[in-house]
Order: structure tokens, then sequence, then C-alpha cells
């Protein structure tokens, strides 16, 4: 098959510090070519990803009207010259507009709940040529109320980049990895480990302005270096790795309805149990008891912390090996698109 993605214009593909939808088509279209598929890619003019034919955006912000404007010609160019078997979008639906009367197969993705007003146009005006997929059924969900077929495909795991501990000692850290904004749950993360009295590390970025400043400086600062809590600041995928595998569990008791959150699955591939929300795409991820707890209070997740001996890490390593690998996914959308070739 020849398949054209197109990913949105911000960012290189694969980006050079911290992307994650630019990493899974990285992924995605580096496995499509192993596969024998002829892939073309769309996206950031940096972008460094082994494909058969590429094309950059040239306007570089998504929002920007004229530089929109200026993407969907691009892309409606690219089509004539690369001629796919199927369109498949990572980036802006709006690019796909002139396309939508167009029979030629098209699929969106989506990392986040859509705007149901633009999916419920295209779908109207696409028909079926266009199909929609959700990172998580939680997306694809939602994305039904606004019509259209959807999937839901969800985020991988590269299991190269994640080493499997067996086993880690009994004083082993609880670790919170995420941005440190109140809906990501540090605050509760800090809680249950006082309460429990275990080591907590905590890694990821901060806001530096805004009501997400506020809370790293006001909530989250001043319990930094008392009570066994140490942040440690923004980690590399080497220092991910590193940070996962010695953990006791991962704790992000989130606070909003996270679409998937690729660094749960990473977790498990280290064989690391995560203490999180039933919120989102959690409840597709992390089997209750088997993989981790999901928790609905401070209450329950020290409960839940108090548990983590009864958790086999094999158990969490195989769910990643069985649902979130490349190799999964890339199968998922090979079935997708041969279902939309005529």
């Amino acid at each position: 098959m020849k398949i054209l993605l197109t990913a949105d214009p911000e960012l290189p593909v694969p980006p050079k510090l911290y992307g994650g939808i630019e990493r899974i088509i990285d992924s995605l279209a580096r496995k499509l070519g192993e596969r024998n598929h002829n892939v073309g890619l769309v996206a950031h003019p940096e972008s460094t990803t082994n494909v058969n034919e590429f094309f950059p955006w040239p306007g570089a912000n998504s929002r920007s009207l004229i530089d929109s404007f200026r993407n969907t010609n691009t892309l409606k160019n690219s089509i004539s010259r690369f001629n796919p078997d199927v369109l498949h979008s990572f980036s802006r639906l709006m690019y796909m507009l002139p396309l939508f009367r167009r029979s030629i197969p098209k699929i969106m993705s989506y990392q986040r709940e859509p705007n149901m007003r633009t999916v419920r146009w295209a779908s109207r005006l696409a028909g079926d040529s266009i199909r929609f997929t959700g990172c998580g059924e939680h997306v694809a969900v939602r994305g039904r109320q606004a019509g259209g077929q959807w999937f839901g495909i969800h985020n991988f795991v590269e299991l190269d980049k994640f080493t499997f501990i067996e086993s880690v000692s009994v004083d082993a850290p609880l670790v919170f990895l995420s941005r440190l904004d109140r809906i990501k749950g540090a605050h509760n993360a800090i809680e249950i480990a006082k309460r429990t009295g275990q080591k907590l590390i905590i890694a990821g970025n901060y806001a530096e302005q805004g009501e997400d400043a506020m809370y790293w400086q006001d909530v989250i600062k001043p319990e930094i270096g008392k009570n066994n809590i140490e942040y440690i600041g923004p980690v590399d995928d080497v220092q991910k790795n590193e940070l996962l595998g010695q953990a006791k569990a991962m704790i992000v008791p989130i606070e909003w309805d996270e679409p998937f959150g690729i660094v749960f699955a990473e977790s498990l591939a280290c064989g690391t149990p995560v203490i999180s929300s039933p919120r989102g795409a959690l409840p597709e991820i992390v089997r209750q008891g088997i993989d981790g707890f999901l928790v609905n209070s401070i209450d329950e997740g020290v409960l839940a912390a108090s548990k983590l001996d009864s958790i086999d890490r094999k158990n969490c390593r195989m769910r990643v090996e069985e649902k979130f690998t490349v190799d999964v996914i890339c199968d998922a959308y090979e079935t997708l698109y041969r279902s939309m070739i005529k």
C-alpha cells in the first residue's frame, strides 16, 4: 500500500526533545516501511523520519489561519504527487477540507477529545470515504456522538527503550512522572506518600506562568525536601527508563479525563505497576489489581500503596507486550487501511 501520513507542523518527526505523538508517527512510519509499504510523510521541514517521500509544511503554526490555508494547499498537492491508497492524518482536520468530496480513503486520528462540530461536518461531507480513530476507546466514544465511523486504536511503547525489572528493593521509591499541572495530581501523590511514609521522587516540567505556575509555587514546591519528597526535574528517555525501573510504583493520580497517557504504558513496560485514577483511558491501560490500582480518593491511594507487593511485575510487562507495542498497533491500522481500499 501507499500510505501518506501527516503530523502537526509545530514539531519535527521524530521530535528533537519532547513530543509524544511525533514519536508515535515516527515509529509507525518506520514500521510500515519495514512491512514493505510505500510511506509518505507531510510534516515539519526538519523531520528526519526515513520515508519514501517527504513533503514539508510551509506553515509552522496550526492555529494560524494563513498557515492553515498554506498547509491545506500543500496537502492537496502532496496527494497529487504521491497518489496514496490512503491518507492518514494526525494533523488538523481542516487540512483535508478540499479532499472531503474525493473518494480517496481518509483517516483522521485524534489524541484528545475532538471538536464535535468539525467532526459532524467532516463526516457529512466526506461520507464513507473517512474514518476516525481515537487514541483509546474513551476518545472514540466521545467522537461517535458527533457521527462518523470511529475506532479506538491506542498509542504504543517502543519496548526496546524500556528495560523490564523483575523485582525492586523493599525501600524502592514511588515515582511521579508527568507535567506538574494540577490535573496530573502531584499533590495527591505527595499526600499518599506522606501518609504511607514512602519516598516519592517527582520528575517532570512545571509551568513558569499562569495558574499552573502558581500550583507549582504554592502547592508542590513547599513540599520538596521534606518527608522524603524529592524533585529531580525533567528526564530524557534514558533517565526515564532508569527512574521507572527502580520504582515500586508510578503514582500519577490524575484529576482529568486522560486521553491515553503514554507514560502509564511506559511504566508497565518496565514492570512497574501504576497507581492512578479510573478516568479517561486509564481503565483501558491498567487492570485493577493486576497492573496496579485505580483509586478514587487519597484513602484508596493509601490502601493501594500498601498492596503493591501483590502485583506481579511480569504481568505489567506482558500487558504492554500484548496491547501496546508498535507491532500490535500497526496491525490495527493496517486492518483499517485495507478495509477502506476498494
